[in-house]
């Protein structure tokens, strides 16, 4: 019973943060016309405000982010065109890590210089645990293929490292640099003042549940290297 209760407790704290943030982030996409401007149109004004001319705004399938090797807003077609409380926060909080590219902000040189890394060396660690148990196989030598598995695996880690490394970057985005624009800059409905705190924890904790999600992961492959 104990461990039956131990299990559910690591599935929440694994699923729950994750399942909130979306929670949110739904939630304040409605009603889709409470600001006149888009998200798109909110974070060019900002970046102009900035003196961040040269950064682009573009529409993405792989989730809001700010690219500082591009220099690039990327907004999904939601946030883009949306004219919704939480297009204008998102669209807020990628330009707060603009402004932190602008300033040379520790922590997000950091996790560029991360992401530049560990990307190769998960694409290398998916092939590895992929391969693995067929080398061990053909070679006759289950040591070896071991050996590659927990190589493959150790390389999982890595995300959950540039997850944990990205936090003070995203909080900061948030609370730091998109908060202080809303606000100097009257842009949110002063009704709407609380729940963009709330929308802009959301968007900083979207990392956390990626890091939750990634440890999962780290313990799933742990549980199978030790069969």
């Amino acid at each position: 019973m104990a461990i039956f209760i131990l299990i559910l407790v690591i599935l929440g704290l694994v699923f729950l943060p994750g399942l909130w943030v979306n929670r949110v982030l739904a939630r304040y996409s409605e009603p889709n016309d409470r600001y006149s401007g888009s998200g798109a149109e909110l974070a060019r004004h900002l970046l102009d405000i900035n003196e961040l001319h040269a950064v682009k705004v573009e529409t993405t399938e792989e989730g809001d982010h700010y690219d500082p090797i591009d220099k690039v807003v990327r907004l999904t077609q939601d946030k883009f065109d949306g004219h919704s409380l939480t297009a204008i926060t998102v669209a807020a909080h990628e330009v707060g890590h603009a402004v932190q590219d602008q300033t040379a902000y520790p922590p997000l040189r950091l996790r560029t210089q991360l992401v530049r890394v560990v990307g190769p060396i998960q694409r290398l660690g998916a092939g590895i645990l992929m391969v693995s148990p067929f080398i061990g196989a053909i070679t006759l030598v289950p040591q070896l293929g071991i050996i590659m598995f927990a190589a493959g695996f150790l390389t999982l880690a890595s995300s959950t490292l540039v997850h944990f490394v990205t936090l003070p970057t995203e909080f900061d985005a948030s609370f730091g640099r998109a908060l202080p624009m809303l606000e100097r800059h009257e842009i949110l409905q002063k009704v709407d003042q609380p729940h963009a705190r709330r929308l802009l924890l959301a968007a900083a904790l979207t990392y956390v549940s990626a890091s939750l999600m990634s440890l999962l992961n780290i313990a799933r492959w742990w549980a199978i290297l030790r069969r």
